[in-house]
């Protein structure tokens, strides 16, 4: 490849992240050159990510690489990449379900699906997960209609609503709803015990409750990063994510996960319902949610919350005896929808439950989502 060769591409808006979008057909098949060129895009490893596209943060640092799909239950083929900003790891064993909203958009846009107005469904298969996502977009004049009235926390203004439905979510890449086969878990670290909840549905969560970590619950990224002991509270939540990661085999041992298995599992901070104010000054009050939460993504509090973590937590809620089913239900009811206060506001998730011999079992989770195209042209990619 020759220095600045120019690609293809598409930057869109999908929910609360950003992401860069490629056609497969783009981009080398070879996998090694494949990611070289997709961290030369986005100036990775680089905290600032200055010569590329990156936005210097994990929920800015994403590619989409789209394609026809051959599957007759499906129209298009999507991977997944959570590209890394200070390590050269194009991610590759997770979804996002932020960025999955924008696929749908992308895919009518580009001729790949054929637009039906009012309303396309667009059928897609996402490679890393192995699931069916189905993404209901609004459409006029044969492209994705972005204008319309529909808010969601985290992003300014309103967009057209895209519904996203995940289709039997559960054990997206364990295979299992609970890995380990508890809907509890303990673990001893330096004489101390923790809890945790280790839930795999759309992406695999850990769950783990705010006040063993001498948390409110309820801090945003930027309290969180000002208190003197937060690397210190990363560092244990880090022992436990990598821990569940073995769990799933996604890695051998513990320096292998650190090093090799930074995308997955998530790991999230809990709490019951608790008025709170937002970076912004929006009051969320605690009738209004079921939930607090603060997910974790490549060793940093995100700023809003997955789609795939909505989808998982919503999952964990039907799940008897984890911690989010304590939480929310008190460890009894069904719950088909779901309030999570995040640092920025409110998601909201549905569900459709079945009932099983085992319990509860989630068929579809459904979240909606805002997304729009900022920019198509090419990129220059180096050597």
């Amino acid at each position: 490849m020759k220095p600045n060769t120019k690609i293809p591409c598409v930057i869109m808006r999908g929910g609360t992240s950003r992401a860069l979008f490629f056609h497969d057909e783009d981009l080398p098949k070879d996998e090694a050159q494949r990611d070289r060129i997709i961290l030369s895009a986005f100036g990775s490893p680089d905290l600032r990510q200055i010569d590329g596209l990156g936005g210097a943060t994990t929920s800015t640092s994403k590619v989409a690489v789209i394609k026809k799909s051959e599957r007759d239950d499906a129209d298009v083929d999507y991977f997944f990449g959570q590209v890394s900003v200070d390590h050269p790891i194009v991610g590759k064993t997770m979804n996002c379900g932020n960025i999955s909203s924008a696929v749908g958009p992308f895919a009518i846009d580009e001729g790949l699906v054929k637009a039906v107005e009012p309303v396309t469904r667009v059928r897609i298969y996402n490679v890393n997960t192995k699931k069916i996502i189905n993404a209901r977009v609004p459409v006029k004049n044969g492209k994705a209609v972005t204008e319309g009235d529909f808010s969601i926390d985290g992003v300014p203004g309103t967009g057209a609503k895209i519904l996203l439905e995940f289709n039997r979510p559960q054990g997206a890449v364990s295979g299992k709803t609970l890995p380990s086969g508890s809907p509890v878990n303990t673990i001893e670290i330096e004489g101390k015990i923790y809890e945790y909840s280790f839930v795999d549905a759309a992406n695999p969560v850990v769950f783990v409750h705010a006040s063993q970590f001498g948390l409110k619950g309820t801090e945003s990224p930027y309290e969180f990063e000002a208190r003197s002991d937060y690397k210190e509270i990363t560092r244990l939540l880090e022992v436990i994510r990598v821990t569940a990661a073995i769990t799933i085999g996604l890695a051998k041992d513990l320096e292998d996960a650190a090093k090799n298995s930074q995308t997955l599992p998530k790991i999230g901070i809990y709490t019951e319902p608790v008025s709170y104010v937002t970076p912004d000054g929006k009051v969320i009050r605690k009738e209004d949610i079921d939930i607090v939460g603060r997910l974790f993504s490549m060793g940093r509090m995100i700023q809003a919350y997955m789609g795939t973590g909505a989808v998982c937590t919503i999952v964990a809620a039907n799940t008897k005896g984890t911690l989010v089913n304590k939480i929310v239900t008190g460890g009894n009811d069904v719950c088909k929808k779901l309030k999570i206060g995040h640092p920025f506001g409110i998601m909201e998730v549905e569900a459709e439950v079945d009932s099983t011999p085992d319990g509860v079992d989630v068929s579809c989770a459904m979240i909606g989502r805002t997304a729009r195209r900022l920019m198509d042209g090419f990129v220059y990619v180096r050597e």
